[in-house]
């Protein structure tokens, strides 16, 4: 156990299960937020309304990419309700695809896609707010979702977002092989950059976004992205 994952679990970019604690430790670190039950950190976090619970199903993941209920993403046997949308959020999304689309395509990396479009994510399925899939990815069947998981994602939080849920998302991402995962949070306007699971980074206003390998070339300004 490091200082630096409870402080990534206390931010919310890294799940609490991923980190091993004993209860001497909790009680010696006191990670806030947080409760310690039968070995695992449990966040302290009020009931979630209605609308936002997950709905348990029948439904198996080939099904729900067959017939990509609207609203919702599948995730290990369960319809989990997609955050609404507000209007900040819209601005943020368009903001990211405006800086990414020239180069993109002026480069022929490949092509970038909304939150109308599902990927499979283990043993889940997702709809990133924007995603990049390569050249050599785009393959298989137009009217379906894709059956991989995209090679950058980009979640926006909401204000209903659970923090906790955010890493979890991140974090499932990069163990199903999305090599690069970018969370934007309006209210710090930061990015969190995640490469690995050890390697996360967050970029403040004044710092520089770059595509690393996924998107050679690509570079941004972290302020424009929330103009």
């Amino acid at each position: 156990m490091k200082l630096q994952e409870i402080h990534e679990v206390e931010q919310g970019i890294r799940p609490a299960e991923s980190v091993k604690m004993t209860l001497e430790e909790f009680l010696e670190h006191d990670v806030e937020g947080y409760e310690y039950i039968d070995g695992k950190l449990v966040p302290k976090s009020p009931p979630l309304p209605p609308e936002m619970r997950t709905i348990r199903t029948t439904m198996t993941l080939e099904e729900f990419l067959e017939q990509d209920v609207e609203g919702y993403e599948y995730v290990k046997g369960e319809l989990v309700p997609m955050s609404p949308p507000s209007r900040e959020h819209g601005e943020i999304s368009v903001n990211i695809i405006y800086y990414l689309y020239s180069h993109v395509y002026q480069q022929k990396l490949g092509r970038l896609y909304t939150a109308e479009t599902t990927f499979q994510v283990g043993e889940r399925t997702v709809k990133p707010d924007v995603a990049f899939v390569s050249t050599a990815q785009l393959t298989g069947d137009k009217t379906k979702g894709f059956p991989i998981p995209p090679e950058l994602a980009v979640e926006v939080v909401s204000p209903s977002d659970v923090q906790s849920r955010v890493a979890e998302k991140a974090f499932a991402y990069l163990n199903a092989g999305t090599r690069l995962v970018w969370v934007l949070e309006p209210v710090t306007k930061t990015v969190t950059v995640y490469r690995s699971e050890t390697d996360i980074e967050i970029l403040t206003r004044d710092d520089t976004l770059t595509g690393d390998t996924v998107i050679p070339g690509f570079t941004c300004p972290v302020a424009h992205l929330f103009e």
